[in-house]
């Protein structure tokens, strides 16, 4: 009888834990919202409503028009154009490069395996301003700076984060399922495209999602690399037309918004995916 009472005791004070830590979550949550919150409804209202003082966090006209006029105040399409053209190919380069650096570094043996790896890993120290003359100053030497180049091929030699994710993955495959491949006659480059990368697949994705939003949103690249105005990316185009003439800020919101649509709805289509390719054991596999 006793053991039940402290049965009971111990799973009362487990859920109310777990209460506690849901209204905790979710008063989080909400404070995080609420830029984004006050920017989609900042979209929606007339610019009269929005230079009121006291400010209205609600809109009290809903003026689903600003979306038209902003489409239609600058080449929109034009540069959504170019935006995914240069995410699709980063987001292909990253997914391609790091899941084949990776194989190499978890299933292959060759001499100096730990330090290049570790030399990899170190890169991450090295902050991104750090290398961003030099980087400028050799795309320039060799005729890049105007094209889209020096935005997409780096996507293709791999980033260090990525890698040590999709190692991790790799190392939780079975070594004898690879033994088995080879010897039914497969060889290194076969065992990589088709069993490695289908038991990895949430990994993959997880690569896929982050470098999406990190090349869809980029705007010091383009800024540096980007000289002629038809090959503008969206997040360009924002500023220039921030930059034209008094700022309309329920336009500029709904451009903010519309450009901030697609990264929102791939997370929530994918978040399955993602939550699990962030755990970094790879799961038990094979």
């Amino acid at each position: 009888m006793e053991m039940t009472t402290k049965t009971r005791s111990k799973s009362s004070q487990q859920r109310v834990k777990k209460i506690i830590s849901y209204v905790v979550m979710s008063i989080i949550g909400i404070v995080l919202l609420i830029p984004l919150l006050w920017m989609v409804f900042t979209s929606l209202k007339p610019m009269e409503e929005i230079v009121r003082y006291p400010p209205t966090f609600f809109p009290e006209e809903i003026n689903l028009g600003n979306y038209l006029e902003t489409i239609n105040a600058f080449p929109f399409w034009q540069y959504a154009k170019n935006t995914l053209f240069i995410t699709v190919l980063v987001v292909f380069g990253n997914v391609l490069s790091n899941s084949f650096i990776a194989y190499g570094f978890a299933k292959l043996a060759f001499p100096g395996k730990n330090l290049i790896f570790a030399l990899v890993l170190s890169t991450m120290m090295i902050p991104g301003f750090v290398t961003m003359i030099p980087q400028y100053v050799l795309f320039s030497k060799i005729g890049w700076v105007g094209t889209y180049l020096p935005l997409i091929v780096p996507a293709f030699f791999g980033n260090a984060f990525n890698i040590f994710l999709m190692r991790q993955f790799y190392l939780s495959v079975n070594n004898e399922l690879i033994e088995a491949a080879k010897i039914d006659g497969a060889n290194h480059l076969y065992i990589w495209s088709h069993l490695m990368i289908p038991l990895t697949k949430p990994a993959l994705i997880t690569i896929a999602i982050n470098s999406f939003n990190v090349a869809w949103n980029d705007f010091l690249g383009p800024l540096l690399y980007i000289q002629n105005q038809e090959k503008y990316t969206l997040q360009i185009g924002l500023q220039v037309f921030q930059n034209q003439s008094t700022t309309q800020w329920n336009y500029l919101m709904a451009g903010a918004t519309l450009v901030l649509l697609p990264t929102i709805l791939l997370f929530f289509l994918a978040q399955r995916y993602f939550i699990e390719g962030m755990d970094l054991t790879g799961g038990s596999k094979g």
